[in-house]
């Protein structure tokens, strides 16, 4: 269940981030950007000093079972779910801190080109106010929660891309990726120079993909993360 959940993360990415992000929406509203103070006891999991508070579980849970439902085939069995739910709220509160330790920052202007950029509010290809609004609708959203939690979602981004592009392929990777482009060469003649760019594109997502999860995994290992199943 839980691989047919992150396949339909990529089917649906725009949808599903809106999901996931829902935790983001009320702290920035709320409670500012960087951490508050929660009484435990409302508190289901807990990263560093920010928490996740029952009600921001309930919605994104909640959500993320109706879109479920709604959009992918399948039985789903509650508990599994629940965890999916709690990983991408953890996930999501990591991110914030790595961005937070980087200084990083996003402006309302980069706000405001980002979503007038976006092609799931533009018509003819233009940024359409009235399309914008009836997506934001459908998807149960009003346009001030969207701009908080997509200001969210780039901040993340931001924190995301600043680790990627300190990635770089080693002279001995991209020899490796040659000597694989000639292979693939003699088998298929017709490849042309295309599949040499390719592979080697390959060989650099797979590696910022392995460093994304590095760092990732080196800020759990850094932060406290508590969460309490009985809550859940």
């Amino acid at each position: 269940m839980i691989k047919l959940m992150r396949d339909s993360a990529h089917k649906y990415p725009w949808l599903l981030k809106s999901i996931m992000g829902a935790l983001a929406i009320a702290f920035v509203i709320t409670m500012g950007w960087w951490g508050f103070e929660e009484q435990e006891s409302n508190a289901v999991a807990s990263v560093g000093d920010m928490a996740i508070t029952r009600d921001e579980y309930r919605r994104s849970f909640e959500s993320t079972y109706r879109f479920y439902k709604e959009n992918v085939q399948g039985d789903f069995k509650e508990e599994t779910l629940k965890q999916f739910v709690i990983d991408g709220l953890i996930e999501n509160k990591i991110w914030l801190l790595a961005a937070k330790d980087m200084g990083l920052t996003v402006s309302p202007g980069e706000l405001r080109d980002s979503i007038l950029q976006r092609k799931d509010f533009q018509r003819n290809g233009k940024f359409d106010p009235d399309l914008y609004r009836r997506v934001l609708a459908a998807n149960r959203l009003t346009p001030s929660l969207f701009e908080s939690l997509y200001t969210v979602e780039l901040l993340s981004q931001k924190a995301m891309t600043v680790v990627r592009d300190s990635v770089a392929l080693t002279p001995a990777e991209i020899a490796e990726a040659q000597s694989l482009t000639a292979r693939q060469t003699e088998a298929q003649p017709d490849a042309g120079p295309s599949a040499s760019e390719r592979i080697l594109q390959d060989f650099l997502f797979q590696k910022q993909q392995r460093a994304l999860m590095a760092y990732r995994e080196s800020m759990k290992s850094r932060v406290p993360i508590q969460i309490h199943k009985e809550l859940l």
